[in-house]
Parts: structure tokens; sequence; C-alpha cells
């Protein structure tokens, strides 16, 4: 499947922290590289040494900037592993030398669109999206036939390992992780009727749409579309609060869980909700300095919830998450908000800081790393160094983002950026005063600082929009 083709980054800034930063999270996320077996993985680091699947397939394909095989392997190792009901494992570790999948929790799902981006990354493999096909395709009949437990039409999460959110208040006395396909019973909360499961299913059933259509089968692709289309509009009848503008889940007695989380930003991430949602949430919660945009964006739940707890430990109850702020750049892309990209990269540069330690949570008041972890003090967290990464090349640089470029020409230091990707040289240069993109040292464009330009794969601009 894979090409040999160079892949690789070369940064180069005026602006010290951010080139210490940058380097910094190169080298250190070599160190999250791993053999289990003969596969090549990149684990999410920070102590935590297995591959996650809300994490890993969609670091993997972040990484894939800087090696190709570990984008793929990433993303097959789950494929590979996945059951013959069609569950995905939460995570995959090695134990005692032995690859092992472990099924106690969906543990999110970040996968169905890293992995068609992997898809590109390998220079549209048909053998690998036929496999990607096949696995969401199973996983969402899966999800259908065994986590509705009570037919309402809502997918339901069991455990507070389901959704990622580890010790969160809002769970209540739900166990961490659930083995069985029979729902739990005797708990305060859980079965939870859920925006995120039901977000996994959407975004299978979008994403098998647009492999449908890739692989010309219109009909086929119309089919799941639609299939899609009934996952959002339950997502909107049932969990959507239009008086409150946004997500909230209901417990096992369907009761309106009034927690207000940042998890519809994490439907975003999916796609699973409209346009005039996100842009409802967008304006009254995330930008709400009360709530969502505090002096360190984006904590889990929002500032002024009675629920909230400033807990430095791994807690999904407060503090801003590294991963919130890996999964938010897709979030706000998809729903046209890329100008609050730079913003954010910038407080995570900031809150980082010329340590380079890099952290899984961050007080959102004071922006302080919690550097003390569960198991110690903590360093070398990936989604804290690829978000770093994945930051610096839309601020700076080069993303090749499937069939097009995205530019970015942030700031007022120069710099210089270049991606090798499939045989070529894309290279962003920012001057004090203007930008310029270059393929193979040919110029393609000049543009204002603070400009973000989309081009095709041959570098012929179709937009030039501005930040923030």
């Amino acid at each position: 499947m894979l090409d040999s083709y160079e892949v690789g980054v070369k940064f180069e800034t005026e602006n010290k922290l951010i080139q210490k930063l940058m380097d910094s999270a190169a080298e250190k996320s070599l160190s999250n590289i791993k053999m289990f077996g003969d596969v090549k993985v990149l684990v999410e680091g920070g102590g935590y040494e297995k591959i996650w699947l809300e994490t890993q397939p969609m670091g993997g394909a972040m990484y894939g900037k800087r090696d190709l095989e570990i984008a793929q392997n990433n993303c097959l190792m789950f494929m590979q592993h996945q059951r013959q009901d069609g569950r995905i494992p939460g995570s995959i570790a090695l134990i005692d030398g032995v690859v092992t999948p472990q099924f106690n929790k969906f543990q999110g799902f970040c996968f169905a669109d890293p992995a068609l981006d992997v898809y590109y990354m390998l220079g549209e493999d048909h053998e690998f999206l036929e496999q990607l096909y096949e696995c969401l395709e199973k996983f969402d009949t899966y999800l259908w036939k065994v986590r509705d437990s009570d037919g309402d039409g809502c997918l339901e999460t069991w455990c507070k390992y389901d959704t990622g959110e580890d010790n969160a208040e809002r769970y209540m006395d739900a166990p961490n992780d659930w083995t069985s396909d029979a729902p739990p019973k005797g708990y305060k909360a859980v079965p939870i009727a859920s925006m995120d499961v039901m977000s996994y299913s959407y975004s299978c059933r979008d994403t098998l749409s647009t492999i449908s259509h890739i692989m010309g089968k219109p009909e086929m692709g119309i089919k799941w579309l639609l299939r899609a289309q009934e996952v959002s509009d339950k997502i909107r009848n049932y969990l959507w609060d239009n008086n409150r503008n946004a997500l909230f889940d209901r417990d096992c007695n369907h009761n309106i869980m009034p927690i207000l989380t940042h998890n519809t930003l994490r439907a975003m991430y999916w796609k699973s909700i409209s346009g005039h949602m996100a842009n409802r949430f967008v304006r009254f919660h995330l930008l709400n300095p009360e709530e969502f945009w505090t002096n360190m964006p984006l904590p889990s739940v929002a500032v002024n919830d009675p629920l909230f707890r400033n807990v430095t430990t791994n807690n999904w109850s407060g503090q801003a998450e590294a991963l919130t702020y890996q999964r938010v750049i897709r979030a706000l892309e998809n729903y046209g908000y890329e100008r609050y990209i730079p913003y954010l990269g910038k407080k995570l540069f900031d809150a980082i800081g010329d340590k380079c330690r890099f952290v899984q949570q961050y007080d959102p008041f004071t922006m302080e790393p919690s550097i003390v972890s569960l198991e110690g003090e903590q360093d070398g967290y990936g989604p804290a160094m690829l978000s770093v990464m994945e930051y610096v090349s839309r601020m700076y640089g080069v993303h090749i983002d499937r069939k097009r470029i995205i530019w970015g020409a942030y700031g007022d230091y120069k710099s210089s950026y270049t991606q090798l990707w499939n045989g070529h040289k894309y290279r962003m240069e920012n001057n004090k005063d203007k930008a310029m993109g270059f393929i193979d040292d040919v110029e393609l464009f000049t543009c204002d600082r603070n400009s973000r330009v989309v081009t095709d794969l041959e570098g012929n601009v179709k937009t030039i929009t501005k930040f923030e």
C-alpha cells in the first residue's frame, strides 16, 4: 500500500519560542514511535503507551507529514483488529510483547475522517479504501445493533471511557470501562443517550457516502448520506436545546443532563450538527469568556457550570485539554471558523512556554500547564506535541488536505516552512509585510500577512481569507 516517496517538514522562524517548541515537539515525538510486533506505530505518549482510537488514527494522520508509514499503521491496526461483529478496539496495547486489542470501551472515535485522509496520503490506494469501507460499515451496524438498548433511536455511552471523558463528574457513578454487550444496570446516569456516540455513527455514514462516490457508486453515496442525515436529525430533535443553544445528553431515565460541556464542539469535529447549530454554539458559548473562551480557552466544562472542576490531574470536568486543541482545528474548519485557529494556536504556544513540557491539561484561568499527572510528572504527551506542529502548519506553513493545499501567513515574524510530499517541495515564505507560496521553487502567489490561502494541488488559488 505504501509508496516510498520522501516526506518531511523543515521550519525556520525568527520567533524563538515557536522555533523552540517546533524543534522540541519534533524531537520528543520520536520517543513515542514504538514497535508493536513488527509494526511501527505512534503511541499517545506522556505515560500513555498504547494507541487509542480517540487519538492515534488522528495523531498518525497528522504525523504523516513526517512519516507515511506511521499514518498508515495507526489506522490499519484498528482495522485489522476489528471483531467479526464489527466492534473496533478502543485501544491496542503491547503486553509482554503481544499486540493486544482491548474492547472494554469505545474511547472516542477520531478515526473515519483521518483514515480517509490517509487514503489520499497513500496515493489514493483503493485496497486501503475498500478495507476502510468494510470497517466503517461493520462498526456502524454494531453500534445500532447493540448501543440503543432502550429503543429510543439514540445511541448510548455506557461508561466514562466510551467517550474518553476520564473522571468526568457528569458520569456520576458510571464505571470507567464496560466489556459486556449487555447494558449496565443500577447506575445513576448510564446508559446515557449520547451526542458523542451518535456522532460516531454520523461520522461512519458520512465517510461511507464519500467513499461510495470515490468508488463510482453515486446511488450508494446518496443512500449513506440520507442515513447520516437521519442520525443528524435525531441529534437535533432529541439532544439539541434551542433555548440554550447547545447539545445535552439524556440519562438512563431520559432526563436532560443540563451540564454545559464542550462536547458540542466535538460534534462539530464529526460534522454531525447543522451549520445553524454550530453557529449558535460558537456565538453563545464557545466565544463566551464566562464559559469556554477563558484565558486558556476550551475547558471541558463551562467554567460557570456547577459541575466545573479545576482538577489538575487527568479529569474531563474542567481544565483545557491538549486533545481538545488537537480536535478543534478540524471542528473549526468544518464550519468556516478557520479565523480562530491562530488565536488558539498562540494560546497553546504561550501556555506550553519555552520550558517545552508537553502535558495533557492546562488551567483555564492561569494557563499553567498541569505538570503532575496521575503517575508523576508528565512530558512528551503526543496530542500536545502534534497540536503544536499542526497549528504551525496552518499558521505559518503548508497543510495538504486531500485534494487541496492550505497555506498560512500569520503573524509579524519572518518564517519559512517546507513540506516534502509526493515528489514535490511545497514552501511558504512569510516576510514581515508579504507572504509567498512556492511549489518546487516556482512562485505561485503573493498575499498579505495574516491571510489563509487555499489552492488546488497544482497551486491554483481558490480562496484568500483573513485570519482574525
